[in-house]
């Protein structure tokens, strides 16, 4: 059953950048020295902060959504496999951003992961229009 990994690692993604987003409340609201955090908002250490908590939220998200629809919609198993791997691997970006941020590794995890979960994406969509009505009942 293609999608339950989606489901299980988007929700792991979803409550780890939930928690980052506490911690940039923490550090916009409590922290000590909030004002040099604050005047750093669209550069720095914040910046990528608030870039991988966006990302790893809404990836996360975006796994849930395609590991519901691989459950729901009749795919070939090959094909959904494929997209459900490919969305999978569009989490290797905000990992990127963190491996970025905390060890300096180049961004090449941050563009594969972009690419992948837009073509991931795409490839569902095509999936679902390409499905034949099923007839109504009355």
């Amino acid at each position: 059953m293609e999608g339950r990994r989606n489901i299980g690692w988007g929700l792991v993604f979803l409550g780890l950048h939930m928690g980052v987003g506490f911690f940039l409340g923490f550090m916009h609201d409590l922290a000590p020295g909030r004002e040099q955090w604050i005047a750093q908002y669209a550069t720095g250490t914040h910046f990528e902060v608030r870039l991988g908590h966006a990302h790893g939220a809404l990836f996360g998200l975006i796994n849930v959504a395609v590991g519901l629809t691989l459950l729901k919609l009749p795919l070939p198993a090959a094909r959904a496999r494929w997209i459900s791997w490919l969305a999978l691997a569009g989490l290797l970006m905000p990992v990127g951003i963190a491996l970025h941020l905390l060890a300096g590794v180049p961004p090449v995890l941050v563009l594969v992961g972009g690419a992948s979960i837009i073509v991931a994406t795409l490839w569902l969509a095509r999936e679902a229009f390409a499905l034949r009505p099923a007839s109504r009942r009355p």
